[in-house]
Order: C-alpha cells, then structure tokens, then sequence
C-alpha cells in the first residue's frame, strides 16, 4: 500500500482511533493530553499540517482517481441551480409582484376593483358606475409587473421558469384581440403597452371579462407567475458554494463542501 509521511495503512487505524482516545480533560487548553470535547492534541497537530488530507488521498487514489477524491461517491448525487441567487431573487420578487397585481384584478364581491361605486354631481344626482380611474390604475401596475416578469423570465436559465414564462407570452398572445380593445399591445420583444385614452373608452365589461370570467386572461396570468414564484423559491434553496479552486460553482453536495476544506 502507498505511504505518505511515514504513515501505513497500520498507522491510519492509530491515527483515527486517538481521536476518542484522550482521557486527561483539566480544562480546555490545560493538563492533559486532550481538551473537554475529547480533542487529541497530537492528533490536531496532524490534522493542521495536513498528513489527514495526505492519508485520504493516498487511499482514495487506488481507485484511480488523481485528485485523491472518489468523484463517483461527490459528485454524482449533486444537485444544480443553473441560476445563481441574484437571478433567482429578482425573478422571485417581480413573480411575486405580477401575483399581486393580477389578484387586485381578479378579486371579486365588495373588494373588488370592478364593484360598482356610487357618485354624485354637484346637483345631487346620483350615477352608479365603474371607478374607471382605479381600474385603469391597477391594470396599469399590471402591466408594468406583467413586464418585469416577462424580462427577468427570459434571463433565466431554469427550464420550469423559461416555460413559465413563455405560457405568460403564449396567453398574452391568445386574447391579444380583446387586449387591444382596452388599449394594450404588445411590442415584438412581448413587452406590453397600455394607451390611457383608449381604455378610459373602452367597455370596462371587457375589462371585467378579461380578468374575472373563470379561465380568464388575468387568472392564468396570476397563476403562471405564482409557478414562477414557486419555482424561483425552491431553486433559491440550492445553496452555491465556492470550489477549493476559488471558482464559484452552484454544487451543493456535502462533499464538495468539505472537499473545499482540504
């Protein structure tokens, strides 16, 4: 068998074992041979000047391995996020945003932006209409989270948020007959645009059906953004490390965590 340092195959049984073999504990640093957690002093000095890492290299590199590191046994289980976490977060907050907006709009009874308010002129008369004002407001923030979305999506590099985001621009594209008639278009990079004036004439039942009927435009909106939301959360978990190298990687396997240390 190789050896390394002076040390066999006999000798690594010894150094292991002495790790739990220290009895005299007067203190954390005095006395004795090991501290109060068990340490072996002797032992520490061996793993500081690096004869452990040593003893592991030469018994993992019989099974051909140059690195000293059984990549069979780290690097097979590892997981990856093909974004890294300032991606991730961005995408996440402008899902979650987009989610918002597209409830404001999709929320029905008393709450919602479609319930019909009551006003009175300066004569007294009353006018039950809708508070085209607020509607325009919140399809107006909207859009402009629907825009977010739409461009931090396309920056990803995670399947499941790419698709996401392509259902978004796919639905967009499906009703874009009936968006138009409320004023929004869609530029050729699927950014969407909403003229004032023609929504303020627009028929607001238009608006409502576009956003409150079962199935509609704003529900599958909202719901394609919730996925993006879920997706960015989970993919954000996927802690990134940095490799003894000093390359940042996205490994989170254990090993490639220790490996880092020696």
């Amino acid at each position: 068998m190789a050896t390394i340092s002076g040390y066999d195959s006999a000798s690594i049984g010894v150094l292991f074992s002495s790790l739990n073999s220290g009895s005299q504990t007067t203190g954390l640093m005095g006395g004795g041979s090991s501290d109060l957690l068990g340490i072996n002093y002797i032992d520490y000095a061996t793993i500081r000047s690096g004869s452990y890492f040593k003893l592991l290299n030469a018994f993992y590199s019989k099974n051909g391995d140059g690195d000293g590191v059984k990549k069979s046994t780290v690097s097979s289980s590892t997981s990856t996020s093909k974004d890294d976490a300032k991606v991730l977060t961005a995408e996440k907050s402008a899902a979650s945003a987009l989610k918002a907006s597209a409830e404001k709009l999709t929320k029905t009874g008393r709450d919602s932006v479609f319930e019909k308010v009551t006003t009175k002129d300066k004569d007294g008369n009353e006018t039950t209409d809708y508070d085209k004002d607020a509607i325009y407001k919140a399809v107006s923030s909207f859009v402009d989270d629907y825009n977010r979305l739409v461009e931090k999506a396309s920056d990803s590099k995670t399947s499941t948020i790419l698709r996401a985001g392509r259902s978004m621009v796919n639905y967009t594209r499906a009703n874009a007959n009936l968006l138009s008639k409320i004023g929004i278009t869609a530029d050729h990079n699927q950014k969407l645009t909403i003229d004032k004036e023609t929504f303020q004439k627009a028929d607001m039942d238009t608006v409502k059906s576009l956003f409150q009927t079962r199935g509609s435009y704003g529900q599958q909106i909202q719901t394609q953004a919730s996925f993006i939301e879920s997706y960015a959360k989970n993919e954000s978990l996927r802690s990134n490390t940095y490799a003894r190298t000093g390359r940042y990687t996205y490994n989170h396997n254990t090993g490639d965590l220790y490996s880092s240390f020696m």
